[in-house]
């Protein structure tokens, strides 16, 4: 079985790593391009706890062994810093913990929470002995009253958990102990004993925390519940059966209010019930089973809440990331209204979890107090019935599912894995309400994308980080409308939107940026939330991505306007042009006329048009136009990036003989010409261009494209390609050279002139060589004769081996000699012999041996057994036809 399910899975994985969605950025922008605003202190590290107080302009940054206050509108500017530095006597247990002095025997800031108006709460791993401390944001210095930190902080700073803070009460995800084996998750409470989870699988099986919040009922409540906080967090499975460790994201809910039992789960959660994230592709029947991060989408009406999350696989070569939204009301229903599942133990099978249909004790087991609670005398978790208590304590773990918006992820990615997620939501012009998802990548890669319609449109990415590494924090400002970002190298702080990064109106409306939106009285590509709501009326926006409301573009634009690139005949040109856009193609034109693969010498790349060896033929305008197919429009918009003039740089023609007056290079066509005056002098003309530009509706030309990172551009296998809907327009007045300039026959006889001398040295060197291997005495005998006719019949003394063959023939008897000029007859006619082989051929290639000397002879008469071979046999009675034939051949 197991064998079989892992067939399925592999199978599985090869279907979703060659058919999987491929969702691609419409821009990228690379960090050069952008102005950037970064923090860092040189020998400080792990900038990855992050904590944003609106009400103080300020930004909280936990470092190694450091807390930082920076702004909050340029985080640049450091407001105060407090070190946190770790004893000499912890240091030295953690060393006979077998811990590093470098890296795990450090305090790493990893909680930092808002206690009151004037102090923050900090813990730090403080070389694996957690403890926390009050910084006083008056002074900004630490109390110096340190508190035990377990429950609260994990050991390992590489350790995944979770805090938030609620009414001065922080529940927390982690680890108990050093070795991480007993995970909780726990309530600290100055006026209340601590509350936590058992030490059960059944509860906690290997979670890694990753997010936690407070979700509050309101104030106008009909049920009078109490307020709830959510965990999420990703563990081994227990309900499933496989080769493996099987993952499972989950969503865990305890109530504020719970104060544990009062004989049965004392001091332990009596409202702990926990359920199954699903976040799939129906299509393919695939999975994400591991949660990266949770953002909790907060409204005013509890009931509206959304939450997004960010999944991936637990299968690294997958290469997929997904991010799925639910309703705050379809995880209520889960933990109200859901099945319970319970241990079962099966024969010959590990124990397993099935539904439990039996009768539900009551109150429900897992719900908070509520008005329906109180009224039957129960107003608090001690007062529960200790069936109710048994009931939990056996069944923490719920059968149905959290399914997610629309049974499906709003947005699929490939070969991105997401490791942070923020949402905002944004009233874009036309009075509609867009969220917005910013997701950051383990490379330090930023994505925006906007939801239309249920389905998740990339805008951009951004390179924040200098170098390829993960992100791990992201938190947004709605105020000054920021990100920050932060990472093991640094903090980055990022505006929401780069709309002056766009050039013209068109490219303004095809980006489908809700922040954004084209002025015309400036004119500029604006943020709607910097100008003034008085003037939004004249600002232009088409979330669909109709560039057609943009004002129309006067055409018939002058080839003045043209950059001119000259060059010299042969030569290659290399014409650049970068799209703006990773979803547009680029279509090039030379003189109206459509520019192919299949054109000559012309290699149409994603930087640029590369032209090998150029011609006269190929002088004339260049166009480098854009093509985009915006699905939502359902319409092909094309404008101008670049133009270009090519000329050549032709060398001077000798002088004209007299009387021949004017000469036209190339013909009336052409747009170079030379004149012959009577002196015998020859001037250039200026150039000049008898073609027209084309005429187009709405060009735009650009002088100054936005660069785009390469490394973030999608490769033009994985780039989405339209097909052009409209042909672009081509000029009827552009007529291409037919004559061939005399400068195309001296490159001819320059071409001539190489191949005669590469002919010319090889057949020198293969005479070399020849001459060298008839020397050496390696070629046939033809090439032997020559070489004894033009050196004499002396042999080389490197070849001992045939002198003392031809020693030993010169002592053989006369009548022992081979007879090289007798010829055996057969059936009465001669048949020529080689006289080196006497024998008839076997089938065996056998070669004269040379036994002290001598070559042994042979004679056709004599047959003595001495001289017999096994092989060399002499068969006159029948020839021999094959060498393995199975009758005998004699």
């Amino acid at each position: 079985m197991g064998f079989g399910m892992l067939g399925v899975f592999l199978g599985l994985l090869l279907e979703v790593s060659t058919h999987g969605p491929h969702a691609v950025a419409r821009t990228s922008w690379k960090r050069q391009d952008l102005h950037l605003m970064e923090f860092s202190e040189p020998g400080i590290f792990n900038y990855s706890t992050l904590l944003l107080i609106e009400e103080r302009d300020a930004l909280y940054v936990g470092a190694r062994e450091a807390i930082f206050e920076l702004s909050k509108k340029n985080v640049t500017v450091r407001n105060n810093k407090a070190q946190w530095t770790v004893a000499e006597t912890p240091v030295r247990m953690c060393l006979l913990k077998g811990k590093s002095k470098e890296k795990d025997c450090l305090n790493y800031i990893r909680v930092l929470q808002v206690l009151d108006d004037e102090r923050l709460y900090v813990c730090g791993t403080h070389a694996f002995q957690p403890q926390c401390d009050y910084l006083s944001l008056s002074d900004f210095t630490l109390a110096g009253r340190a508190e035990d930190g377990r429950g609260k902080c994990s050991f390992d700073p590489s350790q995944s958990f979770t805090t938030v803070m609620v009414d001065g009460e922080l529940y927390s995800g982690t680890a108990y102990n050093f070795l991480g084996s007993e995970p909780i998750i726990s309530r600290y409470s100055p006026s209340q004993p601590l509350l936590r989870t058992e030490y059960s699988t059944s509860w906690l099986n290997e979670p890694s925390f990753v997010f936690a919040d407070v979700i509050g009922e309101g104030e106008n409540t009909a049920d009078g519940e109490d307020d709830k906080i959510y965990y999420f967090f990703t563990e081994v499975s227990v309900e499933y059966e496989f080769f493996g460790k099987l993952l499972i994201p989950r969503v865990a809910r305890v109530c504020k209010g719970d104060r544990g039992g009062q004989r049965t789960l004392q001091k332990k959660w009596t409202s702990f019930l926990k359920a199954k994230l699903v976040c799939s592709m129906p299509e393919i029947n695939f999975v994400f089973n591991v949660v990266q991060d949770v953002f909790v989408l907060k409204a005013a009406d509890p009931k509206e809440t959304v939450v997004y999350a960010v999944f991936t696989s637990q299968w690294s070569n997958v290469g997929l990331s997904a991010v799925c939204a639910y309703n705050m009301t379809t995880i209520e229903d889960v933990f109200s209204k859901g099945k319970y599942m319970q241990k079962a133990t099966v024969d010959y099978s590990h124990t397993k979890w099935v539904r439990y249909n039996g009768i539900t004790p009551t109150p429900r087991p897992g719900a908070c107090i509520n008005n329906h609670m109180r009224q039957q005398s129960i107003s608090s978790s001690l007062h529960l019935p200790d069936k109710t208590l048994q009931f939990v304590k056996d069944h923490p773990l719920l059968e149905d599912p959290v399914l997610p918006i629309g049974s499906r992820p709003r947005l699929v990615t490939k070969e991105v894995n997401y490791t942070q997620i923020v949402v905002e939501r944004v009233r874009a012009l036309d009075k509609k309400i867009y969220d917005v998802i910013f997701t950051g990548t383990e490379k330090g890669v930023l994505h925006k994308s906007v939801m239309f319609e249920g389905e998740a449109y990339i805008v951009e990415e951004i390179q924040l980080l200098k170098t390829s590494e993960p992100i791990k924090n992201l938190l947004l400002s709605s105020q000054t409308r920021s990100l920050y970002a932060g990472s093991d190298s640094g903090v980055v702080q990022s505006p929401t939107a780069f709309c002056h990064k766009y050039p013209s109106c068109m490219e303004c409306v095809l980006a489908r940026d809700p922040y954004c939106a084209w002025d015309p009285q400036t004119p500029a590509c604006v943020n709607i939330f910097s100008t003034p709501s008085k003037r939004h009326g004249r600002l232009i926006q088409s979330l669909q991505g109709d560039a057609d409301t943009c004002p129309p573009v006067v055409s018939g634009r002058s080839l003045q306007d043209y950059q001119r690139v000259t060059v010299k005949l042969g030569s290659s040109a290399e014409l650049p042009c970068l799209l703006h856009s990773n979803l547009a193609q680029v279509v090039w034109k030379c003189n109206g006329s459509l520019v192919t693969e299949a054109s000559r010498f012309h290699l149409i790349g994603e930087n640029g048009l590369l032209i090998y060896s150029v011609a006269p033929e190929d002088q004339g305008h260049y166009e480098c136009w854009s093509l985009e197919w915006v699905p939502a429009a359902r319409k092909n918009f094309t404008h101008l990036l670049a133009g270009y003039v090519l000329t050549l740089d032709l060398p001077p023609r000798p002088p004209f003989p007299a009387g021949h007056g004017a000469t036209t290079l190339g013909g009336p066509e052409t747009s170079s010409t030379r004149v012959t005056e009577g002196n015998g002098k020859t001037e250039r003309a200026p150039l000049t261009s008898a073609v027209a530009p084309p005429s187009f509706t709405a060009t735009v030309l650009l002088t100054s494209p936005p660069q785009t990172d390469s490394s973030l551009t999608p490769s033009p296998s994985s780039t989405v390609r339209f097909p052009p809907r409209h042909h672009l327009p081509s000029s009827s007045n552009a007529p291409r050279p037919e004559n061939r300039a005399p400068a195309a026959e001296y490159l001819q006889y320059n071409n001539s002139t190489a191949l005669l001398f590469l002919f010319l040295l090889f057949f020198l060197l293969f005479l070399a060589a020849l001459a060298y291997n008839c020397y050496m005495q390696y070629l046939p005998a033809p090439c032997l004769r020559l070489r004894a006719f033009l050196l004499g019949n002396h042999k080389s003394t490197h070849q001992p081996e045939y002198r003392a063959c031809e020693a030993g023939l010169m002592e053989q008897p006369a009548a022992e000699k081979l007879d090289l000029t007798a010829h055996p007859t057969q059936n009465g006619s001669q048949v020529p012999q080689n006289p080196l082989r006497a024998l008839r051929d076997t089938g065996y290639e056998t070669e004269p041996e040379c036994g002290n000397g001598r070559v042994p002879s042979h004679s056709f008469g004599d047959e003595s057994p001495s001289q017999e071979k096994p092989f060399d046999v002499e068969c006159t009675s029948q020839p021999i036809q094959y060498a393995d034939a199975d009758e005998p051949y004699c």
